[in-house]
């Protein structure tokens, strides 16, 4: 009985090593080319479509905003490779939580998964809702526009749409995420080939003395890269995909290297676009960028651009609720935040509360806000923790020196990074100081008080608080810890 036991587990053994084998060598099937064409994909989303206006408003003339484009290219090149050092060094999954651990202990990576939980993913989530009912709704109010009651009402729409499908489905999210994927690309390619046949023909008059009238402060040029790094948000993910790449420790600076000078090229050429048929003063005026664009040039076809761009942003806020539900459940299985958001659904086994908390933050955050207002509220919180993470690269060079760096960029690059990224959250505060920047560092010093009485000490009376809501919540919403979910 034992040795037919014990024969039986070995052939388990053997069973479960030759899966493995095979996921491995199914992981390592990409090249440099899919290394380049995910992060061209990862990056491009509703940015574009959003930021033009706003790092125009800032720079007030056409050089300096061409510039800005270019600038934030390269500091995402810079902050990638950095990224990807940390990445190849230490290999757990969690993004910067991990890295700050490691660097700087577990009280400034808490307030990374507070800050993201609270700040950084739900405003991502609202403002790319909001940009979707932004372009919807343009079309409907020709001329002027339209009112804020239902850009907010149509982005609540949206969250809801989103909310409950993936919330219901996993496969029915991703699914929603394969169709809206190569929406953004088709627009994406008929702007850019639409303003090269203009600049062809010789619409270059927008581009003449395009430094004319400008007004430089340091607050501007930082309210500018804010707006400008939004449409480059995703950089910082792209150390995810070593795991998919052969031979990632020459793969994957190289696709970084190429792929994002790529988008950057992309970007300069889509704002080059939009001057052959706009000046900046039309464009400032112009509610949805891409409408306006596609009205003067695509003309009786022009309904093609409100329509991309909306699947376009639809599906971003699609994959950025399909992965911050994630980020949610996992906080919640290690403690940082209520345990039953670290619960599945029995029925449709998605982390159906993480999400749903989710999505009732990023409904809050559009009641009060803007898209300016919010992508500033959300580059604020994503700068400090990008500049503190790549700051801790440069700590662990000396502190943690044992650690195997199969990618190790210059040193200087971190350190250029990481004084652009404190010029990048201090330049706005001291030349035009602004409410949501208070805001933001009040909620994230609030997480000190739940790490202290929830996770460090783990007060009694602070968990009989938090387990009666768990028990109540988990017969309302009928789910259960992961572990007892059916397979």
């Amino acid at each position: 009985m034992e040795e037919t036991s014990l024969r039986k587990r070995r052939e388990d053994e053997k069973s479960i090593q030759s899966i493995e084998h095979k996921t491995t060598n199914l992981q390592k099937e990409l090249g440099l080319f899919s290394g380049i064409c995910i992060i061209v994909g990862t990056i491009i989303g509703s940015g574009i479509f959003i930021s033009p206006k706003s790092v125009l408003s800032n720079m007030e003339a056409v050089g300096p905003c061409l510039i800005i484009w270019a600038a934030c290219g390269i500091l995402a090149t810079l902050g990638a490779l950095c990224f990807a050092e940390l990445g190849t060094m230490i290999t757990k999954s969690g993004g910067e939580y991990p890295y700050l651990m490691e660097a700087f202990g577990p009280i400034p990576a808490f307030l990374f998964s507070w800050t993201s939980l609270f700040v950084i993913k739900p405003s991502s989530f609202a403002i790319i809702c909001l940009s979707f009912s932004e372009y919807v709704s343009a079309p409907f109010y020709s001329g002027c526009n339209p009112p804020q009651v239902v850009i907010k009402l149509l982005a609540a729409a949206a969250i809801l749409l989103i909310t409950t499908v993936n919330a219901l489905s996993v496969r029915l999210g991703s699914y929603v995420q394969n169709v809206f994927t190569a929406a953004k690309m088709v627009i994406v390619v008929v702007i850019i080939i639409s303003g090269l046949v203009l600049l062809a023909q010789g619409n270059t008059r927008n581009f003449e003395n395009s430094f004319e009238g400008t007004k430089l402060s340091l607050g501007a040029i930082g309210l500018a890269f804010y707006n400008g790094l939004w449409a480059y948000d995703g950089w910082n993910q792209l150390n995810y995909i070593t795991e998919e790449l052969r031979n990632p420790f020459r793969n994957l600076p190289l696709a970084i290297i190429i792929g994002i000078p790529l988008v950057t090229g992309c970007y300069i050429l889509m704002n080059v676009s939009y001057f052959t048929v706009m000046t900046a003063t039309e464009l400032l005026q112009s509610q949805a960028v891409a409408v306006t664009f596609g009205d003067r040039v695509l003309y009786p076809a022009s309904w093609v651009v409100p329509l991309f761009v909306a699947f376009s942003t639809i599906g971003a806020a699609n994959g950025t609720c399909f992965t911050a539900g994630r980020l949610v459940y996992v906080a919640g299985r290690e403690g940082h935040m209520l345990k039953v958001l670290s619960y599945v659904s029995v029925k449709r086994l998605t982390p159906a509360p993480a999400i749903i908390f989710y999505g009732i933050i990023a409904t809050i955050y559009i009641i009060p806000g803007d898209i300016n207002s919010l992508v500033n509220y959300f580059s604020f919180a994503a700068w400090l923790f990008y500049g503190l993470t790549i700051f801790g690269l440069v700590v662990m060079r000396f502190t943690r020196k044992e650690l195997k760096r199969p990618i190790k960029v210059p040193i200087f690059i971190p350190i250029l990074v990481t004084l652009l990224s404190v010029f990048l959250v201090l330049a706005p505060i001291i030349s035009q100081p602004a409410w949501e920047y208070l805001y933001c560092v009040l909620f994230m010093l609030s997480g000190l008080i739940f790490y202290f009485l929830f996770v460090y000490y783990k007060f009694g009376w602070a968990q009989k608080i938090s387990n009666p809501l768990t028990m109540h919540l988990q017969m309302l919403m009928e789910v259960v810890p992961a572990e007892q979910a059916p397979e």
